[in-house]
């Protein structure tokens, strides 16, 4: 099933960004390769490996929270996950993607425009850990929907997903299934499959990833992650959702002071593009 499918490098002979846009619009993801480079990466796994092994579900660490109880098959999900320390705040502006985040979900010529994090998560999955499938344009929400319409893009989540370890064949990939974020109907065997594994489903492919590589997709795309087969190691991504600047976090997540305090005001623009409007005291 592993496919490299959607990835680019500079040595193809057209227009990267022209192509990548033609490529979420047809295929609704595309891959960017080292998006982040392996200082980066490093950087990122080391915080990740500081996380105290105790947290329970539901649990905090600092302003992150582990979030997996509902779905254990996800394995540690951390929530929140910019607070974790510089290496993720340098992600919210990373120059591999926001350009694209911009032009995708920023509601680019509109009285409304910029961007905001909706979602940031690091999810670490081991030996028998999946993802089931999930979204897909039949009957969307709002809230993750695709559009391209007069000439611009206005899309309500889009998604970037970092490798920070290789995912090949076994590793418990994402899996995609491409066009689905346009489908009309639903996947025939969607029902069969809403609380297992998605990798026998038709029209799934799973883009190979490698670390630092990140998967951008249309959060309406129907999407999951392949059971982890392998008994060794972790597979590790972390997951930055955006969308326009008038929306608000899933879950419920506020920023913290001392967070919004040390970003760069282009930063804290995307975690707060509306700052709160209070009396003076």
């Amino acid at each position: 099933m592993a496919t490299q499918v959607g990835a680019l490098s500079s040595s193809t002979s057209v227009d990267l960004a022209s192509m990548r846009d033609y490529l979420f619009d047809v295929q609704g993801f595309f891959v960017i390769e080292n998006a982040v480079d392996a200082g980066h990466v490093e950087e990122l796994n080391s915080v990740l490996d500081s996380v105290p092994g105790d947290i329970a579900p539901g649990g905090w660490w600092g302003n992150v929270q582990r979030a997996d109880s509902s779905e254990p098959s996800k394995g540690l999900e951390l929530q929140n996950v910019v607070e974790a320390g510089e290496p993720f705040e340098r992600l919210i502006d990373h120059p591999a993607w926001i350009d694209y985040m911009r032009r995708y979900c920023g509601e680019d010529d509109s009285y409304v425009n910029g961007l905001f994090i909706d979602e940031c998560f690091a999810a670490i999955r081991r030996q028998g850990g999946y993802l089931r499938v999930h979204s897909g344009g039949y009957r969307k929400a709002l809230r993750g929907a695709y559009r391209f319409e007069h000439g611009v893009f206005r899309c309500a989540q889009v998604n970037v997903l970092v490798a920070l370890s290789d995912i090949e064949s076994g590793d418990g990939g994402t899996l995609v299934i491409p066009g689905s974020h346009k489908a009309n109907l639903p996947h025939p065997q969607a029902d069969a499959h809403r609380t297992g594994t998605m990798d026998d489903m038709v029209g799934v492919v799973q883009p190979v990833l490698h670390r630092g590589d990140a998967l951008v997709f249309c959060d309406a795309l129907a999407h999951g992650a392949a059971m982890r087969s392998k008994t060794d190691g972790e597979r590790r991504t972390v997951i930055y959702r955006y969308g326009p600047s008038w929306g608000a976090t899933r879950s419920g997540y506020r920023y913290s002071d001392e967070l919004l305090g040390r970003l760069t005001p282009a930063r804290r623009s995307i975690l707060q593009p509306i700052v709160p409007r209070v009396p003076p005291t």
